[in-house]
């Protein structure tokens, strides 16, 4: 039989080359599940910038404080509600030479060529009645008179009755020029509103009513507050401390809640989802006892039992944010326990954590991070919110939340101290909300190419 078989002749064997013996061999290393998670999230800009902001914010919480030179609570009363930005009067043309910032009391403060505050002038004659204040500043006398905004903000007043009925909210320009005596009140000019009427008469008046050393002072300068970077507050104490130690507690905050998610959340809604029927039934019956109670009373019977602050804040988050996420990992848990590689793991013979760690987790891992990346800032945001209503950490503890309620009274006054905090709340979160969706696309293995 082996006869019949042809024979090839040996002239027809050609060595293969090596290029061609090595065309199909694999030399891509293999990836474990967080290595090529890793790679996809670097190649998400957007992501990558969002986690360099959370990075950086994490690093400036942790080691602004053990060097800056002032504390949250360090209060110097004589340079309250300075804002960070100053709007100085030189005392002369020499670059060197003092100058002086009028705050919106019209208290006097002086203030370093390089943005530095030197001090709290003392008046040495002021009169509430007549609106008018003196210094002596090097030995000559300052002099500020505002009252001449007082008896203009009057006639301002009368044009304002005047005009917005006729005129629709507004007045003409030569009236609102003619409060502050640049004009004699001349010929009409095209209307404004009577807001911007308003800022002319607020601006040109206070710079006509300060004379130092008997010369008018109308030349101003900018300079940025170099002794409290983003201003200080209404009891004197440095705002970018404050926010710093607000971000501290934030952050403490959005850490603890992720852990309650990952450690109490991910395992009891994979458990419940896992065994099903009554013990199933009953473990999401608890979650939804625990759900019904709003988190606001929480905070509250915890407050009366161990008082106010971070540990009410943190047990009533510990209480009630594990719930979404066992809710979520229980329905991921239900579409995934009845596939093949589960069932080949049962058969194999493998436990019950093996088959939670190995299989069911790493296939959830995407819904599960987005939804601690989501509740990170959701925690923030209800601590900011808590501490604003009072109910979250107490004075002189800084929170964001305590401090947009500090700044609410001067709002309008000094916007400062409320867009401080609120720009770093939105910062945080928009970082956070940014960062969760790139670990979805990254963590996911449906969406795996």
């Amino acid at each position: 039989m082996d006869n019949n078989i042809e024979q090839i002749p040996d002239s027809l064997w050609e060595p293969l080359e090596l290029g061609e013996k090595n065309s199909e061999k694999i030399e891509k290393p293999s990836l474990t599940f967080l290595q090529d998670g890793w790679r996809r999230l670097k190649q998400n800009k957007t992501a990558m910038i969002s986690m360099a902001v959370i990075i950086i914010l994490v690093l400036c919480a942790v080691f602004i404080p053990f060097f800056w030179k002032y504390s949250y609570a360090e209060q110097n009363l004589t340079l309250s509600n300075i804002p960070p930005v100053l709007k100085v009067y030189p005392l002369s043309d020499e670059a060197n030479e003092r100058n002086i910032y009028i705050t919106q009391n019209y208290d006097v403060v002086e203030v370093a060529a390089d943005g530095t505050l030197v001090e709290l002038l003392q008046p040495t004659y002021k009169d509430t009645i007549a609106r008018k204040s003196t210094f002596d500043l090097n030995g000559k006398i300052l002099s500020i008179d505002y009252s001449m905004y007082t008896q203009a903000l009057k006639e301002y007043r009368k044009l304002e009755k005047k005009y917005s009925a006729a005129e629709g909210d507004c007045v003409p320009t030569s009236a609102a020029s003619y409060l502050t005596g640049y004009l004699d009140g001349g010929e009409e000019t095209p209307l404004i509103s009577l807001a911007e009427a308003k800022r002319i008469l607020e601006e040109e008046i206070q710079k006509c009513s300060i004379t130092y050393d008997g010369r008018a002072m109308n030349e101003t300068r900018t300079l940025r507050n170099k002794t409290y970077l983003l201003g200080s507050d209404s009891l004197g104490r440095d705002l970018f401390i404050r926010v710093i130690y607000g971000a501290r507690m934030s952050l403490t905050v959005g850490v603890f809640a992720a852990l309650v998610n990952f450690v109490i959340g991910v395992f009891y809604g994979c458990f419940a989802g896992y065994k099903g029927g009554t013990v199933d039934n009953v473990m999401m019956r608890i979650v939804d006892v625990v759900d019904s109670v709003p988190m606001m009373l929480y905070v509250i019977l915890i407050m009366v039992v161990i008082g106010p602050g971070m540990k009410s804040i943190i047990i009533a988050l510990g209480l009630t944010y594990w719930v979404r996420m066992a809710r979520i990992v229980r329905g991921q848990v239900l579409s995934l326990k009845n596939n093949e590689f589960v069932l080949a793991a049962k058969i194999l013979g493998a436990s019950t954590r093996r088959i939670f760690v190995k299989h069911l987790i790493p296939n959830m891992m995407g819904a599960i991070m987005v939804a601690i990346a989501m509740q990170i800032p959701n925690a923030i945001f209800t601590e900011a919110f808590l501490s604003f209503v009072g109910l979250g950490v107490s004075a002189p503890m800084a929170s964001w939340g305590t401090l947009c309620n500090d700044a609410l009274p001067g709002i309008y006054v000094y916007p400062y101290q409320m867009l401080t905090p609120a720009i770093a709340i939105s910062v945080t979160i928009l970082a956070f909300n940014l960062f969760s969706d790139g670990l979805r696309d990254a963590f996911d293995p449906k969406q795996r190419k």
